[in-house]
């Protein structure tokens, strides 16, 4: 290959290999009976969405998990495919048609949906596009559409199974009513905030009385719908008037005193208004005393004829302040106080909800709930951070039926079809439908109007990707081999929206199917969808701010990566992700990323302009290590090597992504490039035969090479760039090379500790050079004080390298007789090193810099001895944290003494 340039150029880069991997087809996955699957299926983004910070963390996540398991031979299938958003994707394409001056009653049903298949066309696959830019490593052979053939005929059938089996049913139930949007939404569509509104106490009299009950209500137009008041049959109070009737305000009906164990006798007065038709809790206690539910409201929220002729075609906050101005001209208004309510909100529009009585589709969920809630106690599907247990539990233990029926045209018409004698049934077609029903042949069916909630396709995902329920062999082995998959990543905010409900489904729907060996499905790991779930963090601002467009400060991915490179944006993101903890972002962060793969590739460049020289244009083998010729460096680097491959493996299998990012970047940077570097350019330049440079540069090379391999999931274009250039790689790509595995037997502590302790002298004696000014140009000598422990001869033995990456001209052994008068002096591991500097330092330059490293040291030592004189950390601290402060403690000390003696050795002038 060509000469690296200079500099690294992302842009010169990162399309030329993304186009490579696809065009080789390296991102599919297929059976493969000799490798072990790994399986993940992305969140289908919605099809109006573009690219995000949130995208870019959950995406880049699943890519380095994706490519590290491909790597590790894994079959590794990553299934990509897009949401189709129904309430989302029906709003944007009902604005474009209200700028045409028109709207979708008027084009009618066909015309409209055909409006938006053409939007989805020309606009839904923007956010696919863009996820190609961060270098996602999809499988795009297998992308799937929520409303793709496929996936709508397994909605039917899912629909249908369920119906059959009597957990899908239809009823009039008090729903979560949209009236900017006209539909019924789940609970997990409604958002609920805080707002600050009144209580309003209101005076109902007693039928036939002077006296009256005082009710208190946060929505008084809903009084018109009342039909009881309620009080607790406990309540000493009231138990008297329980049988009797008072009569509603304003309408003058009379409505009856019921007693209801759901009264809370202790809130406000301890009576209620019951509204059956209007609020969640007054429905189930209308029904338990089988009231009549009265709804005084149409569906876009204003007052239908129920109620008195005043207030009919009102919008609903209108009649709410109309109504507390008649109560008060009637004397009916006890007070009004501030009140803090937990409003719901539509989760897309923010318009406020209205509990509404309603036709609707629901599923029971109790029975799909219980086995999905066991499997994740057993440990079959684990949370990662495992907290999200306990909400999940929860959560699945208060489950209500969920209300699948949605009000709009996008999305998968309910597949039930309605005889003229108003019987119906659930079918896959119309001539279907007349087969349950035994109509004949000439008897028209009406097909429901409504669609189903978008999660109800969502829920299929993990095997409705591939191919469930079409039974061709193809779809049968894909759902052998690949289903359950092994890893979700997702946002913790959509748990209930469809990590429990695919959980619930897979359950449901794999009961029976055959397993990868062909038996049918029992246990439970083999019914549940995926085995890990990792949730992400929120990504806020620098200040700690949720991004949000609103708050403009959520910056756009694709500029980041224009600016900094993808590489640079997906190794920031990860770095800055702890498992658990909220990503506090900015786009200068990326400066991290950026200087990181700067300062890979001068390394790169470094090594492969000196096997130029050394090695000419024999093809290195970086298949194999060279033993030969191997000193401390050589031994030191191949031991952290292989302590970064045993890290980095282990992070990655607990799901701690952002700690595989900082052994990269601790052994990349920190040994590979500021210290082995600069140690073989002692050897490089050296006065060793050719054929220990040969092997002392092919030996640097294969490390490199490895450290690419550990590098490619979190930077792939740099990490294939770079490998690349290192040998003649005969058209194979680093994506599928093989992960490095660590071989224990090369971790070497003793060598470590060895090279720990050389690197500290060097940084001792470069510290002294600096602070004393000592030109670069000028080279010194080192005097090692004598010691009782073997550290002395490790100077000796390395001190070559002690030489040219210090500049010290010879090193000497002295004893505390002979130590210099005037030198400047560090302390390392116990061993005291001096830099004669007589005629190079200015004394008074030199007493500041011992006296400002022992006021340091003192410091340091003060806060450990608080620290241990504290009963609580030495009680409840780990003994071994306990034991490392009282080994610093003891060193801290040595070296402040050796330091204070330096000192007044000094010559006073």
């Amino acid at each position: 290959m060509n000469e690296l340039p200079k500099a690294y150029n992302p842009k010169d880069v990162e399309d030329k290999w993304y186009s490579y991997w696809e065009s080789h087809n390296l991102f599919h996955a297929s059976v493969n009976k000799d490798k072990t699957p790994y399986t993940v299926v992305i969140p289908p983004p919605n099809i109006t969405g573009i690219l995000t910070m949130g995208h870019v963390l959950n995406n880049t996540i699943q890519d380095i998990l994706i490519r590290w398991k491909r790597m590790q031979g894994y079959e590794a299938c990553w299934i990509p495919g897009t949401d189709h958003a129904g309430i989302a994707t029906q709003n944007v394409v009902e604005k474009t048609l209200a700028k045409e001056g028109t709207n979708r009653h008027q084009l009618g049903r066909e015309k409209f949906l055909e409006r938006v298949w053409a939007w989805k066309k020309e606009y839904g696959g923007t956010i696919i596009k863009q996820l190609r830019k961060l270098g996602t490593s999809c499988d795009w052979q297998r992308e799937r559409f929520t409303m793709d053939e496929g996936l709508s005929n397994a909605v039917k059938e899912i629909f249908i199974h369920l119906f059959d089996k009597g957990l899908v049913y239809r009823g009039k139930y008090i729903v979560n009513w949209c009236p900017f949007h006209l539909t019924a939404l789940s609970d997990d569509e409604v958002e609920h905030s805080e707002s600050q509104g009144n209580l309003w106490h209101i005076k109902y009299p007693f039928d036939g009385s002077a006296d009256f009950a005082v009710v208190a209500t946060t929505r008084p137009e809903t009084m018109l719908g009342d039909v009881a008041i309620a009080v607790n049959p406990k309540d000493e109070r009231y138990k008297k008037l329980i049988g009797k009737h008072a009569i509603l305000p304003i309408v003058g009906r009379k409505i009856p005193i019921i007693a209801d164990d759901f009264v809370d006798a202790e809130f406000g007065t301890g009576m209620v208004k019951v509204t059956p038709a209007h609020d969640q809790n007054d429905f189930l206690m209308g029904q338990r005393h089988e009231l009549p539910q009265i709804n005084i409201f149409e569906e876009d929220g204003r007052l239908n004829s129920s109620v008195p002729k005043q207030y009919e075609g009102m919008d609903r906050f209108e009649c709410r302040k109309q109504i507390v101005k008649d109560l008060e001209a009637q004397g009916l208004l006890l007070k009004t106080e501030p009140h803090t309510n937990n409003i719901g909100r539509c989760y897309r529009c923010n318009t406020i909800i209205e509990p509404y009585i309603s036709d609707q589709w629901f599923v029971k969920m109790k029975p799909l709930a219980m086995p999905a809630l066991r499997v994740v106690h057993e440990g079959k599907v684990r949370f990662h951070p495992e907290r999200w247990v306990k909400v999940y539990e929860h959560w699945m233990t208060n489950i209500r039926d969920w209300c699948i029926s949605r009000q709009l045209w996008w999305g998968h018409r309910i597949p039930v079809f309605y005889a003229p004698d108003g019987t119906y049934t659930a079918a896959r077609s119309e001539a279907e439908a007349r087969t349950k029903l035994k109509l004949s042949a000439n008897i028209a069916l009406r097909q429901d109007e409504d669609v189903l909630d978008t999660w109800f396709s969502s829920w299929l995902w993990p095997f409705s990707t591939l191919g469930w329920p079409e039974e061709t062999p193809q779809v049968k082995e894909d759902l052998r081999y690949f289903n359950p998959t092994d890893t979700l990543v997702t946002g913790p905010d959509i748990i209930f929206f469809w990590v429990a409900r695919m959980i619930m489904a897979n359950i449901e729907v794999m009961k029976g199917m055959p397993d990868k060996n062909g038996k049918q499905r029992s246990k439970s790991e083999d019914l549940v969808p995926f085995r890990d779930v990792y949730f992400t963090s929120i990504i806020r601002d620098a200040q700690g701010r949720k991004m949000s467009k609103s708050l403009g400060n959520s910056p756009d991915p694709l500029d980041v990566i224009n600016e900094y490179g993808a590489d640079a944006l997906r190794f920031t993101i990860a770095y800055l992700s702890p498992l658990g903890q909220d990503v506090l972002f900015s786009t200068e962060k990326c400066e991290l990323g950026r200087n990181f793969a700067n300062k890979i590739w001068n390394a790169g460049r470094f090594l492969l302009m000196n096997k130029a020289e050394l090695a000419g244009e024999t093809n290195l083998n970086l298949d194999k290590l060279s033993t030969e010729h191997l000193d401390l460096a050589d031994k030191w680097i191949l031991s952290r090597l292989n302590h970064a491959i045993r890290d980095y493996n282990d992070s990655l299998n607990n799901f701690r992504i952002n700690e595989s990012t900082k052994v990269l970047y601790d052994f990349i940077w920190h040994d590979f490039c500021d210290w082995y570097v600069e140690l073989v350019k002692t050897r490089f330049y050296g006065d060793e035969p050719a054929e220990v440079k040969r092997a002392v540069v092919q030996r640097a090379l294969w490390v490199f090479d490895r450290a690419l391999r550990l590098l490619h999931p979190h930077m792939p274009f740099l990490s294939e760039e770079l490998w690349q250039h290192l040998a003649d790689r005969n058209s194979a790509s680093l994506m599928r090379a093989e992960f490095p595995v660590a071989d224990e037997k090369l971790i070497d502590e003793k060598t470590e500790s060895d090279m720990a302790f050389v690197q500290s002298v060097i940084n001792a004696v470069r510290n002294i050079r600096g602070e004393n000014n000592v030109p670069p140009s000028k080279e010194i000598r080192l005097q090692v004080l004598a010691a009782k422990n073997d550290r002395g001869s490790v100077i000796q033995t390395y001190g070559a390298y002690l030489k040219k990456l210090g500049r010290v001209q010879e090193i000497e052994s002295i004893t505390a007789s002979t130590k210099p008068k005037l030198a400047s002096s560090a302390v390392v591991d116990g061993i005291e090193l001096f830099v004669p500097l007589e005629g190079l330092i200015d004394v008074g330059a030199e007493r500041q810099r011992l006296e400002k490293e022992i006021a340091r040291l003192q410091g340091l030592v003060e806060s450990i001895e608080k620290k241990l004189s504290n009963p609580q950390f030495v009680e409840r601290a780990p003994k071994d944290v306990v034991q490392k402060e009282r080994e610093k403690q003891s060193s801290f000390k040595t070296n402040l003494e050796k330091l204070q003696q330096n000192l007044k050795q000094l010559p006073t002038s």
